[in-house]
């Protein structure tokens, strides 16, 4: 088979250089060839093209983090919880409200020392006393003594009586009326409270 095509230009480099197995490496690269790939990304990081990303946002790598806005109002939230009393115990009732009878009628003793000695410093008994004898007529010694019969240690006798009775009554309707709540929630499901925090 003959080649029709003429002598063809021989050119310079591929006459003249040598092979590329037989080609000196370039002075800067004396180590084997790498790819980007790699290599480590610099610290600030590379987003997009190779350039960092505090770069391409404007900012440099320590203003990457995000700042709040001084112009922003800020109003404090007031946390509400929704509650609700399920269950009272009656023990726990009985002796809070026994502790607290008891306090009611130690206030109602001193109470009614304090004003009987009011009274009787304004004269109230003795007042009303002559009203009453001179109304009766009984002016002679077997006459209705008010002062006598309203004394000091009498008052607070029929108080100290009354005190008791108010204990015991106030504890007894207390626990029972824990037990009716307990028996009332278990249909309507208790007593809803609203709480909130302060500001």
């Amino acid at each position: 088979m003959t080649d029709t095509r003429g002598p063809q230009p021989q050119y310079e480099g591929y006459a003249t250089g040598p092979l590329p197995g037989e080609r000196e490496p370039a002075p800067g690269q004396a180590g084997p060839y790498h790819p980007p790939q790699a290599y480590p990304s610099p610290p600030g990081g590379t987003q997009g093209g190779g350039r960092p990303y505090g770069a391409q946002q404007g900012a440099g790598p320590a203003q990457t983090a995000r700042k709040p806005r001084t112009g922003a109002r800020t109003t404090p939230r007031t946390r509400k919880a929704r509650l609700r009393v399920s269950k009272a115990d009656p023990w726990s009732v009985m002796k809070v409200s026994f502790l607290l009878s008891i306090a009611l009628g130690i206030c109602t003793v001193v109470a009614s020392a304090v004003l009987w000695m009011v009274m009787d410093a304004m004269g109230v008994f003795s007042t009303v006393g002559g009203t009453i004898s001179e109304a009766t007529g009984s002016n002679e010694g077997n006459g209705f003594d008010l002062q006598a019969f309203l004394s000091l240690p009498r008052v607070l006798v029929f108080t100290s009586v009354i005190a008791v009775i108010d204990v015991v009554l106030a504890t007894a309707l207390a626990t029972l009326g824990a037990f009716i709540y307990n028996l009332s929630a278990g249909f309507v499901g208790g007593v809803e409270l609203t709480l909130a925090e302060d500001e």
